[in-house]
Formats: structure tokens, sequence, C-alpha cells
């Protein structure tokens, strides 16, 4: 005989095996509870999970439940959520009408969520309910922060109590969410990318890309979707105390670690109150030097402030900037690598920056001065990467200038690369000649404005990666050399010429140099192993430390850069300078031509002392006459300044007049002409130099 026929399925069931069949990660806490429901004797009494809010608590707990009920316990969730005076009195009424209303002789589990939103609840849990409760039943507990020291404290609840942090998904279990809810792979990276495999943004960015359309794409990041941030922020966080919380708040998003000095750097007042209320955020953690927020909590709160108030987060940015440049310059290593660390991970998000860099997994102990028993294993790394000639290059360099290594290691410990940053200055005529790259840097930096004694001459001569020889993959090493040349360019000394030499995609470096002041500068560029290296420059004459900290900082947070000049200086060769000078003086009387003359755009013409109304080329004319009167009231060249002043200051009609009205035979003029026009070019030239 036939059964009876099953009753309808209730739609409640049906949603519970939806949420069922989507729910992934978790396994470690699923088995833990799964184990302590099938013991005789459970290691625990009470269950206790913790998490920023959107973390997948409350998630868990019904994953928990579910597996219980299959189990045959009878599971007990008391409402506090319409007690009408929040306080033990409220609490007992409500969990006790609960408790009468399970199934007698059956072990029970005791679900109390939302911990955070009542208060007293813990406290009246711990001392008054659980001791009460027969020792069948197993509690589960959910909150956004971890229990009270008290719970600790107790010998007896320290042995039946299990308290779990609970973290994003994995990179693996989020792409596996995304795919549960129907999206290609392509997109299942790029979303857990962009989420950090927090659940609530999982949901909520699977959830837009579904009512999107088909050719939409996902953002770069959390500031294009504020309406997700806002959701997230909401989940992550009850209203900040005071305006310097807030500010506090939101210094935490921005910077790599917060502490209490720095937050007196930007907040100024109220920093003590204001830090000890961060670090007892639920998606904070403590480490050795200071605050750091989960990824996700990072990104949501940093996207908030940038798209709610650009200003105020721009002067976090100077502030928090300001801070942690003049740290670098007051600490020796390995502080120092920490925070220059810290300056460069500002700028992450950058659009000129982001993808040349990685900002995650980079230590203290990834970069460190070269050491001789390093030097075999450098030069065989260039040598199986670059050839043997360019190995050669290496241990040329690696014997005359070690200290001008560093060399990097991945997570292993083992050698990952290295980088060589020379000092061309220090090296001798040989020295630079023995290699075609520094053979051609030194050319151009004579040719250009030549270093005077005392002023360096840096070159970004190597960098080399295991394995890898194309630039847009080289990001841990790339990156650990920009903190290594950010860390010497506010400590060493004064420097003429720096040039970077080691990139062959000048596609995908040159916005990354545009943002960095450095240009490319053909004249400066060579082969090696025949690949073109690209060459990019940065004169510290003509913008100095300060200054470039300035520009640099004013892209960084989109406000106009500071006031350089009309038009960017250019660096003349002697030859391209000496052509100029004889051009400004055959138009010494043309306003618009002197003008158009290169010289006006040279540290000669804009960093001269001039009065505020005086154009570049009233500017040129005077330090061309300046020039010329040097000649005057010496012997050896006062019949020169005669020739000069006949020719231009005082023109004749022409020159053969020149020559007549001072006496001369036309040849004894040119020679006189010749003369005089090398020594005024040679008077710029030196003034040029020292600008």
């Amino acid at each position: 005989m036939a059964g009876a026929p099953a009753g309808p399925r209730s739609l409640g069931s049906r949603l519970q095996r939806a949420r069922t069949r989507r729910f992934v990660g978790r396994t470690a806490e699923r088995e833990l509870f799964a184990a302590a429901l099938a013991a005789d004797q459970p290691p625990f009494a009470v269950l206790h999970l913790y998490g920023p809010g959107g973390v997948g608590k409350s998630a868990l707990l019904g994953q928990l439940r579910r597996t219980a009920e299959q189990a045959g316990r009878h599971v007990v969730a008391p409402d506090l959520g319409h007690v009408p005076v929040p306080g033990p009195a409220g609490y007992r009424d409500a969990v006790e009408s609960a408790l009468s209303r399970s199934e007698g002789g059956t072990q029970r589990i005791v679900v109390f969520d939302d911990l955070h939103w009542h208060p007293g609840l813990e406290t009246w849990l711990r001392e008054d309910l659980l001791p009460s409760l027969p020792e069948g039943d197993l509690v589960l507990l959910a909150g956004r922060t971890p229990l009270s020291e008290e719970w600790h404290a107790d010998a007896g609840w320290r042995e039946l109590l299990r308290s779990i942090s609970l973290r994003n998904l994995d990179p693996e279990e989020a792409r596996g969410y995304a795919e549960a809810e129907g999206l290609p792979r392509a997109l299942s990276h790029q979303v857990a990318d962009l989420t950090h495999g927090h659940p609530l943004a999982l949901g909520l960015l699977v959830d837009a890309v579904r009512r999107a359309d088909e050719q939409a794409h996902l953002p770069a990041s959390l500031t294009e979707l504020p309406d997700l941030v806002r959701v997230l922020l909401n989940r992550l966080l009850d209203e900040a105390p005071t305006k310097a919380h807030r500010i506090g708040l939101h210094v935490l998003g921005h910077a790599a670690i917060t502490t209490e000095a720095l937050l007196r750097a930007v907040v100024e007042e109220s920093s003590e109150r204001v830090f000890g209320w961060l670090r007892s955020l639920s998606f904070v953690d403590e480490t050795p030097q200071g605050l750091r927020p989960h990824d996700l909590a990072r990104d949501v709160l940093d996207a908030d402030l940038r798209w709610r108030d650009a200003e105020t987060h721009a002067e976090i940015h100077r502030r928090v900037r300001r801070y942690l440049l003049d740290r670098v310059q007051q600490l020796a290593e390995p502080d120092r690598i920490r925070i220059a660390t810290e300056v460069l991970f500002l700028i992450r998000r950058h659009p000129a920056v982001e993808v040349h860099g990685r900002w995650d997994r980079l230590g203290l102990d990834d970069m460190a001065p070269i050491a001789e028993e390093h030097f075999p294993a450098v030069i065989e790394l260039t040598r199986a990467q670059y050839g043997r000639a360019e190995a050669d290059r290496a241990a040329h360099w690696l014997e005359r200038q070690p200290g001008a290594f560093r060399v990097f290691r991945d997570d292993h410990g083992d050698l990952l690369g290295y980088a060589g940053y020379l000092n061309l200055d220090a090296a001798d005529e040989a020295d630079i000649n023995a290699d075609p790259g520094t053979r051609a840097l030194w050319e151009f930096a004579q040719r250009h404005r030549p270093p005077l004694p005392g002023q360096a001459v840096k070159a970004l001569r190597f960098l080399v990666e295991r394995g890898i020889t194309d630039d847009r993959r080289m990001q841990r090493t790339g990156t650990l050399t920009a903190i290594w040349c950010l860390i010497d360019i506010l400590a060493r000394p004064a420097t003429a010429w720096d040039f970077l030499t080691t990139y062959t995609d000048l596609e995908y470096w040159q916005p990354f140099m545009r943002y960095l002041d450095y240009h490319r500068e053909p004249d400066a560029e060579f082969d090696i192993g025949g690949r073109h290296r690209h060459v990019f420059a940065h004169d510290w004459r003509r913008v100095g430390v300060a200054e470039w900290l300035d520009l640099t900082a004013a892209q960084e947070t989109g406000a106009p850069p500071p006031d350089t000049g009309s038009a960017p200086e250019v660096a003349l060769s002697q030859v391209g300078f000496a052509e100029a000078v004889r051009r400004a003086l055959a138009d010494l009387r043309n306003d618009d031509r002197l003008a158009a003359n290169p010289l006006t755009r040279t540290a000669l013409v804009l960093r001269g002392a001039a009065e505020p109304s005086e154009s570049s080329a009233e500017r040129l004319r005077s330090l061309v006459i300046e020039a010329a009167e040097s000649l005057r009231g010496d012997p050896r060249t006062e019949n020169l300044h005669r020739v000069i002043d006949r020719t231009w200051l005082r023109p004749a009609p022409t020159q053969e007049k020149a020559a007549e009205l001072l006496g001369l035979p036309f040849s004894t003029y040119r020679r006189h002409r010749n003369r005089g026009v090398e020594l005024v070019t040679e008077w710029l030239w030196q003034r040029e130099l020292t600008s």
C-alpha cells in the first residue's frame, strides 16, 4: 500500500535549501560544531563567533542551526529585539518564554545573535543564565567584538568556551561564491579582489552585477560604488562619537598603520581617546607597529571619504604624508624602510601608480644591503636572464661600488632579485667607459648641465628579478626599489642628475615617470643585450627635494601643481646652449624672437633673480648684456667688448660697417667677434650651471 502523500513543502524550506546551496567556506567552524554535536562529552559548552558587521556571523549561525536540526537537536533562539526595557529582567522573561516552548528531553542549541546590540546581555549570560542550563545544552553566541576579559579570567569558562574570530573568505572561497551565483569565472576573480572576500560586500556586488546589463564592467575601486559603500559602512560602524573620532577613523582607513603619534599629527586633539576608541573596533587588528584595519574596512572608509568630502580626504592625505616623510628622515634602518613603505602605501590608488606596485607581503626582511657572499648568485642570475656581457658589467660594479646594491628576498628567504643604484660621480672615467649604459648616462650629464664638485649623479642601472624580464611583472622588486630610492632621495647630499634606466616598456612606465617628474631623455638611452633601455631623468638642481615633494603631493590629491613657472625648464646641451646664445645676440632687440629662444626656459632665466614684472625676454636680454659687460675694463678683453658692443648691443648697420667704425681689418674683427661670443657663452653657461 502506498504511503500517504507528503505535505506540500513551505516557502521557508525552499529558502533554507537555497541558502545552504549558496553557502561557501567556514569549513573549520562547521566541522568543529558537527564534532561537538556528535560527541558524548562536547569539548565546549559555548561557541562564540565574533567579527565586523557583514562578515557572515548570522549566515554561519544559520548553517549551524540547520546542522543541529538535522542532528535532531531542538534550536532555541530567543527574540531579544522586542524586550521593552533592555536589562537582566527583560532578557530573563524573553529567554524563559523561549525555553519553555522547547521540547522536553531533547538536548538544545540555544542561540544568541547580535550581542553588541543588547547592553548588559553578555554579563547576564555569563553570571546567571548559562550556569543554570542543563549540561547537555550547547550555546551559540555571536557579536562584533571579543568577549570581555571576565570570561577568560574564570578557569571554568576558559575550559568550556571556544571563541572564534571570523575573517573574510579566502580568495578561492570568494570566487566559489561568485560562481555559485552564476558569475563568469573572469568576473568572479575581479569580484573577489575588489571585496577582499567580505561576504556582505560579495553579495552586494554580485547583486549589482546581476542587475547591470551584460556589457557592464566592474569598477576599479569601491569609490565608484557609493551606494554599496554606504551599506557596508553602516554595517561596519556605528556613529563616531565626535568630529575628532571621525577624522581618526579616516586616518585609519588611509594610512597603512595608525599610531597615537600619527593621530596627534593629524587629529591634533583627543588623540589618546581616539586611539583607544579605534583599537576597540571589531574590524581593527593590533600589530607591533600600531593599528591595522581589515582590508575591506580600509577600502570602504577611504572610498567613503574620498567620494563624500574630497577636500577633507586630501587634507588628511597631506598631513599623514608630511608626518611619515619627517619620520623617514629622522629614523635609521630598518624603521626607515618600514616608514618609507607606509609613504608609498598612501598612493596605492593613484591611477599612474597602482598598477606598478605590490602593496601586500612587503616586510622588513625583504630588502638588505648586498654582502660579498651574494655576489656569485647575483652575477649568475644576471647571466641567466641578460647574458654574459651584462653579468660581467654587474660584476664590475659590484666590485667597484658594493654599497650601491640591494638584494631582495622572496617569502622563503631565497634570492628574488637585486637592484644597483650607482654613484657615477664617485666612479673614475675607466669604470664609466667600461659599461655602455653608464657611459651614455655620463656623457649626457656632461652635455646637459654637468655636475659641479660635490654634486652627486645617481643611476638606477640594474634591476633584476628571478625568472622575469617583462617590466610589467616586476611589481615586487619594483616596489622595493621605489622604497629604497625614496629613502635615498630624502637622505643623500646635493644631487645633480638622477637617472632611472632599467625599463624597456615605454608605454607602461611613462605615466608613472610623469607623476614622479622624471622625464624621458632619448639622448641618454642605450641598448643592452639587444633590448633598448629607456632613460628617465630628474635634475634635482631644477626641482629640489622640497619642491618635488610638493609637486608629487599635489598630484596625489588632485590639487593644482605648485607654480614652478609658466613653462617647464629645459636642460640644453652645451652645444645647444651655445647656439641659443648666438641666436639671442642676433635677436637682442626683437622681443618676440627673444621670447621664443630656448634660453628663456632654462634655469639661467627662470631661476635668476628678476623683478616680478620682468618678462623672460627682458630677463634674457639683461643677462646677455651683463655677460658682454663682463668683458669691459680688462685689457685682455676690452677689444672683444668693443666688437660685441658695435655688433649687437649698439649695432652698426652691417658687420662690415662695424669693423670700419672700430678701425679693424674684417678678418681681425671676425676673430674678435668669435672670441667675444665664446666668452659671453662661457659666462652664461657657468651661470646656468649654478642657478
